[in-house]
This record gives structure tokens, sequence and C-alpha cells, in this order.
């Protein structure tokens, strides 16, 4: 969009960053600047406009996307706060994957800057233009230079500084008081809570900010041959020249601009919003990114948390849409639209009409699903999004069994507006697991269950996976024989056990010769075999195993399946028990990502939990960041998410999946099977 251009509809602007980072007070600070709440909140002591749910004002930080929206001199923009917590990240991906402008907020120290690389990825992924804010500037004791050297690593396009900090001369040089813009060549001094005063330039700092000029313009003349040209030839280039050229350069991502201030003092936050104002593409670049042709309606996510109840937060491109609109979704079916609201914090205000570009919220919309378009044309393509990383699970349980149907109803609710979050039942333990990025993420699930649906759960770890199998060829001789008057029940058969390679299950097959036993209660006693696997004597499933019927006999009045069944089981169990049986453990097939200089410590740990590395390469497209695979036994995956985020400043992350069934012997062998004997039956 062209300098000073106004977009015609509002632009959504993505904050994204690091935890702890300061996206909410940011949030807060561009609220208060454009005159938008006429108090700036804190999300410290809980007066923000975001962070308003009882999860997020207890952490102290974001558990769940914030939405906001505000107008500056005309323009109107929606703010998308993205959680920046791993185990809360997903909360936000579908609605930042849709926005204008994404902001990537920054720590000022450089040993922190490697936590803002995975949002700089991501970025360039989706190919939504970005730039860099450095908060908390007023606490920066380092340079800013060594900042972005640090950071440029971790960015597809070149950074481009388009301020000189002014310290402090009697705080030592260290304390930024103020800041140089380069394209404006001004100097401003910082006011808490106001607009910068413009000052004199400071003559310590002319040739630093003639170096920084140069290198910004040489930036920018990469992609203008004419500024080039004007460069080459010593001409001073227009100002409306390089303000044209940091918005093609950003909206086109050829480069990423810096800027830094301090949110909780309003620092730098009204030059921010200049540049929002004039370098921000519009929601029209937006729909042609995303092949949106006709008005539509990207569902992003849905709420239940609201007064209002279901909620499907939405971002509306293509188009204006009014409240009765009649949408298609992608299936064909429609789908008519009731009230329109927007959004501020955990408040709705009731609108008819959403303009190109507005995040709405629909109420009633039961059939809107997350990550769906809705459209008055031509459905857009869906929209693509980074894979996401569930390696925590917990086994729950309602506290009173009468919650039973509650728990049920309240979780498919949490699941639908929470899409790291998936729910399971296990078929061998019987239990009903929730699977979810962190244990973090997992522990926010459960306090929701109980605050907003009164259900209160127990939870333990899950069970392992564990099976047996046996070692040795065995022939044993099952008989089942009762009488107690009138007909009885007789059963007999023998059977040979068999161990199989690993991984090749369970078979049956029967050799009977000569009728010793009549075909039609052959498959009752492949049914009682079967019984006997799922609980072998070591307590566990039984796998690899083949089982060979040979031989037995009946009773012409006797006999029946029920008879046959239970005398296979019989010998299945006995034989079982006389093969040699010993452990299996699941082992998982693990992919660690980490910063290269976690990557030792990350091995090490691996190592640790018996695991087998497999191999060790660059991480590819990211510089400095390697990739980890190995081999690790299943139980030793706990606690494994939580060792590698303290390793990695909290960037390491690992996908799990799983791999084969290994031995297991010795004392920890001992170990699982003395447990499973003292388990409750």
């Amino acid at each position: 969009m062209p300098n000073g251009a106004q977009s015609n509809g509002t632009r959504a602007i993505a904050l994204v960053g690091p935890a702890g980072a300061g996206k909410t007070s940011l949030a807060e600070a561009m609220l208060f600047a454009s005159r938008t709440i006429d108090r700036q909140g804190s999300t410290a002591n809980g007066s923000s406009v975001g962070d308003a749910s009882p999860e997020a004002r207890q952490r102290g930080g974001s558990t769940e996307l914030n939405l906001m929206h505000f107008d500056y001199l005309g323009d109107k923009f929606a703010i998308i706060d993205a959680p920046g917590s791993v185990g809360f990240a997903a909360d936000g991906a579908n609605a930042v994957a849709v926005a204008d402008m994404a902001i990537v907020v920054v720590d000022p120290d450089p040993a922190r800057a490697a936590l803002a690389a995975p949002s700089l990825r991501m970025l360039d992924e989706l190919g939504i233009p970005h730039l860099i804010f450095v908060n908390r500037v007023d606490q920066a004791r380092g340079r800013i230079r060594d900042l972005l050297s640090a950071l440029q690593p971790m960015s597809v396009s070149p950074l481009i500084a388009r301020q000189v900090p002014i310290r402090a001369k009697e705080s030592g040089g260290d304390k930024v008081i103020g800041f140089v813009d380069i394209a404006l060549e001004r100097a401003y001094h910082y006011r808490p809570g106001d607009s910068s005063e413009q000052i004199t330039m400071p003559l310590e700092l002319a040739d630093r900010e003639a170096e920084a000029r140069t290198e910004m313009l040489e930036r920018l003349a990469d992609h203008d041959d004419d500024l080039l040209e004007q460069l080459l030839m010593d001409q001073v280039p227009e100002q409306s020249t390089i303000f044209a050229d940091l918005a093609r350069e950003t909206g086109e991502n050829l480069g990423v601009s810096v800027l830094f201030g301090s949110a909780s003092s309003s620092w730098g936050v009204r030059r921010l919003l200049k540049a929002l104002r004039h370098e921000a593409p519009g929601p029209e670049t937006t729909a042609r990114r995303l092949s949106v042709n006709d008005p539509s309606l990207f569902a992003f996510k849905i709420n239940h948390g609201g007064s209002v109840g279901r909620l499907a937060l939405a971002r509306v491109l293509g188009g204006s849409i009014a409240e009765g609109a009649e949408l298609k979704t992608a299936d064909g079916a429609s789908s008519r639209l009731g009230a329109l609201f927007t959004v501020q914090g955990d408040k709705t205000a009731k609108t008819s009409k959403a303009e190109p570009g507005a995040v709405v919220a629909v109420p009633k919309a039961d059939e809107v699903k997350a990550g769906q378009w809705l459209s008055a044309g031509i459905i857009p393509a869906p929209v693509e999004l980074p894979a996401i990383a569930r390696n925590a699970t917990v086994a729950i349980a309602p506290a009173d069994r009468k919650d039973d149907v509650r728990l049920a109803s309240a979780l498919a609710r949490l699941a639908e507006e929470d899409a790291a979050l998936t729910i399971e039942h296990d078929d061998d333990s019987h239990e009903l697991r929730l699977r979810g990025v962190n244990d973090e993420h997992l522990a926010l699930v459960v306090a929701r269950l109980k605050r907003r649906y009164g259900v209160e759960v127990t939870s333990k770890p899950c069970s392992i996976g564990y099976r047996e199998s046996i070692r040795q060829t065995v022939r044993q001789h099952g008989r089942h024989k009762k009488q107690s008057g009138g007909h009885g029940q007789y059963g007999d058969v023998i059977i040979e056990i068999r161990p199989l390679a690993r991984g090749e299950g369970f078979k049956f097959e029967e050799n009977i010769h000569g009728g010793s036993i009549p075909r039609q209660y052959i498959p009752a006693v492949e049914a009682g075999v079967k019984d006997a696997c799922v609980k072998g004597p070591l307590g566990f499933p039984v796998d690899d195993v083949a089982v060979s019927l040979v031989d037995g006999s009946f009773h012409s009045v006797d006999s029946s399946e029920l008879a046959f069944r239970t005398a296979g089981r019989i010998a299945m169990h006995d034989g079982l028990a006389a093969a040699a049986p010993h452990l299996l453990e699941p082992v998982q097939r693990l992919v660690v990502v980490s910063p290269s200089s976690s990557t030792s410590k990350v091995s090490s740990t691996i190592a640790s939990r018996r695991g087998q590395m497999l191999g060790l390469g660059q991480r590819d497209g990211w510089p400095g960041w390697d990739r980890v695979e190995a081999l690790l036994p299943e139980s030793e995956l706990a606690g494994l998410e939580a060792e590698l985020r303290s390793l990695s400043q909290g960037l390491a992350t690992y996908e799990a999946e799983y791999d084969h069934l290994a031995e297991l012997n010795g004392t920890l062998a001992d170990k699982v099977v003395k447990g499973r004997v003292s388990e409750p039956a």
C-alpha cells in the first residue's frame, strides 16, 4: 500500500513473540495511545483489557487469544494478541495466519534473541509481513546493534534498523531516554504516557546516525534501482521515496523494520502506530494472498467461555458481510448468520455490518467450525498451518462418578475451542486421556473444567502400553469337563505355542486330523486362546505368538462352543506360563529440534533416558538449529518436554510416534511387573 494511503476496511495486526516479552502490555499501550481507553491498564495488577480470564490473571500471562480494536487518525485496526507460551501458542495460530501484518515483540537482551526464532520462522513460512518491536528498551543494558546481529540469522529477510537509541549521559550512557528516527533524521526524547518530544540531534550521535542511515538506504536500494542510482551519485533521496520503499519492503516481505520502545511507559508506541498506519498492508492485500475473491468469513476459533455462549470468532475478507447474510461452506451447506459482535477483550458489542478486514464474533452458529471458510461465492482454499506437536498426556476420571455425562459434554466444548487438545479413549487400559502440547497446557484444561463447568477430575499419568511375549515353543493340553446334572460341559484341546518375530502380532491355525474336534468348535478354541492373550502371566496383553490347534477330543452330548472356548483359554493360559514369558516395552521414534547451543545437552538427556541416537543434523531452513533423531522407550517420555525446555530457554521441542516393541529385562522389568500385580483389579 503506498505511503500515507488509507486502507478501505480494518487492518488486523497480530502480536506474536516469546512469552513474557510484553505483547499484551503493548496492546494496552496501543489502545491508550489511540485514545480508545482513557487509562492504561497493567497485566501485572489485572487491570488490562486483554488477559481477562481468571486463568490468565492467575498465571500472569496470556493463556488464550486476545482480540481488541481501535481507530487511529482515521484508520481502523484490530489487534490479534497471540499467546507466546509454547503450551498455548496454538490458540492464536489460525488468527495469525489471516492477519495483514504481525509485530514480533522481543526482549532487548541479545541473550534472549533466540526466543523469537519460532515466531519469525512461522511468519516467513506463512508469508505474513511483519516488523520487530523491541520492548522494555528502558531496561536495555546491551547494544541494540548486538540484538539485531543475534536476530538476523533467524529472519529470512534482512532486518532494517529504523532508530538509533539516545542514552542518558548522567547514567553512564546505559539508560535509553529517546531515539533518532533514521528516515526522518529527527531526534526525540521519550515522555512517559505521552508522545515523544522532538529535540536537537545530539552531536555525539551524528556519526552513528549517518552510518545507520546509510545501512538502511543500502538495504532499500537492493530492491529500488532509482534509489540505488541516487546513492551512487551522492544524491539525497526524498523522504517520500524512503517511506514508500519501507512500505513496499514490508508489504512484500523484502525487509523487516525494527523499532523499539517501552509499552509500560508508552515509549515509542505512537511511532509504531504511525508505521502501521503508513506501512501495514490492508485487508485487500491479505485477500489476494489467501485467494479470497468474494465476501467471505474465516472462523479462526470457537469460544465457549463468554456470557454470550458459543461464539465463532472470525475475520471478514473479500467484501462486507451483514447480519442475516446467507453464506455457504466448502461442503455446500448453507448458513444464515444471525447477529454480529465486535470484541474488545472479554466484552462484546453488537454490530449490524462487518466491513472488509473486520474481526467479529458470530453467535449461535453451531455448524461453523474453527479453520473453516464461509463465503457468499467461491470458497477460498484451506489455510495452511504448521503442525501442532502434542507431547503431553494425562488420564482423567470424574471425581464423582455421577459427573460422567457432564464431563463428556465439557470436554467436547473445550476440544472444540482448543485446537491443541484431543480426547482419547484407550481400549487396552480403559482410560480417558487428554492429549495436549505440554503439562502446562493440560493443567489449564483441568482448571477450566472445574471453573467453567463445575466438573472436578482426578488425574494420573497414562498407563504405558507394555506387552509380553514368549521365548520358547511349548505343547499344552487343556481340558474343561463339568458335570452337574443333565448336559455337562466337555472340551479337550492340545495346542502348540511358539514365538513369532517382533511385530508379527498373533496367528492361529489348526492342524486337526481325523476329526478329533468337529470343525464347528474350532472358532471357539481360537476365541478362548485370544481370551488368554488379553492378560498374560506377567499381567499384560500378549503379542508375537503363533498358536496351532493340533489335537483334542469331544463328547457327542456334552461338548459345546462354550466348553471348547474354555478349554482353549485354559491351554493358552498354562502354556504361556511355561513358554518363558518376557516383557516388551513400546519404543517411540523421537525427533527433537533445538538451538545448536543446546544440542549436546539434549543428546545427553536422551542418553540418560535409555535413548538410542539415530542421527544428528542441521534443521532445514533454520540456521543455528539442529535436528536430533533417536529411539526412546515410551516410559522415558514423562517429563522430557519440561526438561528440554529448561535446557534450551524454552525453545527445544519434540515429536514422537510409536516405532516398535523392544524386550525389557532385569530390574526395570521386575519393577514393571511388580507394579502391575499391585494394581487393583
